[in-house]
This record gives structure tokens, C-alpha cells and sequence, in this order.
């Protein structure tokens, strides 16, 4: 069977230099873009991260310092990878956690313009744990009935994720074959940011969700307190928090002209 789309959708993986989305960066990246007809493209870059690889990371992707050193930065290959991505939705495996909040940091450094406005994002890890609470090994041994060669290679992690969503929507009948549908149903807590600092209360409004203003509404802070707002841009937040931010600021400013 095939996911029945209504635009493209991009599955895509990252290996990167760490965990921290703030401050790590992408060693390799795969993307893997299905078209509501069936036809498919692909293309994996290595990157050189413009830091050093931690021995424990290579120790888990294989991606040694010496791999990168001579491949183009994240910025080189934002274009390609924007006008890839471009009008797609995105699909991954703890996607919605990890590998978009990283990407949307990348391309921010990069001084490419990245949000998820008009795109439903599809995490796999999400349904898999909701269902029957694996990895992705597992679970594409579980749903595909094959073993995972070449785990944590970013183009194996790619083509995995995409067979066990269209095995995950085959066997269970609660799961709509519709990307909306799959979206809302593997999406955790919704918030306003990737990181989780910013989320929305009963009537939609965006408030903090941290530190001394956690609960109130981000444009009563801002309004009452207007030197956080520079604070929270000089501070160690990430990118797309900070993109977040200004955009409510206007949002207001706009609203009272």
C-alpha cells in the first residue's frame, strides 16, 4: 500500500556531533521525498560540522572527523536542502523531538527561513511507541518482519522509518492513512517552539513554560517586562525560540498600529 498524500511529504534522518540542539550540528543528513503519486527521490549529503566529532558519537554512526573534513558545511548545502524540503510535510523517527528542532537551528544558522506554518510533521517513533512501545530496530523487524542493517546510517534510518509507517498504517484500522490525521496522532504536548519553552494554554494563547513567568501569557510578560524580551534574545535559547518570540512581538506591535 501507499500513503495516500495530498503534497509531498520528506522522510528524512540526521547523525550529528551530540544531542544538544542548541549547539550540535549535522554530520549527514538523508532525505528520502515521496510524491502523492508514488515516485520518490533521494539524496544523503555527509557535512562537515565545522566542530569536533566526540569520539562516543562516532562510536554510535561510524562518522569520523576525518570523513567530514573535506565535505561542504551545513550552510553550502542549505539551498539544495531547502528547495528539497520545500512545501513538504516531514516525517521522521522522534523527528518532532530531535531531528526537526535541530534542522530548524541548522537552517536558521544557515540564513535560510524554516518553519513549520504550513507543513503537518509525522513523527514514527510516536505511533510506534503508542502502539507497541519499541525502537526502530525493533520495529521494523516487528512490522516488516526484516532486520535493520546498518542501524544509525542515516540513509538506512530514512528507508526504515518510511516502510514502517506504511506497515504501521496497513495493520492497525485506528490509523487513518492521511497525513493530517498522522500528524495530530503522533504529535506529543503541542507547543508554540521546538524546545518546549513557549507552549499554549486552553484558548491557544502562547505562554512561557519555564523560569519565573511560567504559565503567563508571553505578550502580558513582554509587554509589562519589555527588557526580557532582549534578555531572551542575548540569552542561550535556541534560534527557532528566539524566531518564535519575535514573531509574537510583532504580532502585537502590528496589532497596535
Amino acid at each position: 500500500m501507499e500513503l495516500n498524500l495530498k503534497k509531498p511529504i520528506c522522510f528524512f534522518d540526521l547523525e550529528t556531533t551530540g544531542v544538544n540542539i542548541s549547539k550540535d550540528r549535522v554530520v549527514e543528513i538523508s532525505i528520502l521525498k515521496v510524491f502523492p503519486n508514488g515516485n520518490k527521490e533521494s539524496k544523503t549529503w555527509l557535512v562537515n560540522p565545522e566542530m569536533p566529532i566526540p569520539a562516543e558519537t562516532t562510536a554510535i554512526h561510524g562518522i569520523t572527523n576525518e570523513k567530514v573534513a573535506n565535505e561542504p558545511t551545513f550552510k553550502a548545502l542549505s539551498k539544495d536542502i531547502n528547495a528539497m524540503i520545500k512545501d513538504c510535510d516531514l516525517a521522521g523517527f522522534n523527528s518532532n523531538r530531535f531531528d526537526i528542532p535541530l534542522l530548524a537551528e541548522e537552517m536558521l544558522r544557515a540564513e535560510m527561513d524554516f518553519d513549520m506554518k504550513n507543513r503537518v510533521a509525522i513523527d514514527v517513533q510516536t505511533i510506534f511507541h503508542k502502539m507497541e512501545k519499541r525502537t526502530l530496530s525493533a520495529a521494523y523487524q516487528f512490522y516488516c518482519n526484516e532486520s535493520l542493517e546498518n542501524a544509525h546510517s542515516a540513509e538506512a534510518d530514512t528507508n526504515a522509518t518510511y516502510e514502517v509507517l506504511k506497515a504501521q498504517i496497513e495493520r492497525y484500522d485506528d490509523i487513518e492513512n492521511d497525513t493530517k490525521f498522522l500528524a495530530e496522532f503522533s504529535a506529543h504536548k503541542k507547543f508554540a517552539d521546538f524546545a518546549g519553552f513557549i507552549t499554549f494554554n486552553k484558548e491557544g494563547v502562547e505562554c512561557f513554560s519555564f523560569g519565573k513567568h511560567k504559565g503567563k501569557l508571553v505578550l502580558d510578560v513582554l509587554d509589562k517586562e519589555p527588557g526580557y524580551f532582549g534578555w531572551l534574545l542575548n540569552a542561550d535559547f535556541p534560534l527557532y525560540t528566539k524566531k518564535v518570540l519575535t514573531a509574537i512581538k510583532l504580532r502585537a506591535l502590528n496589532t497596535k498600529i
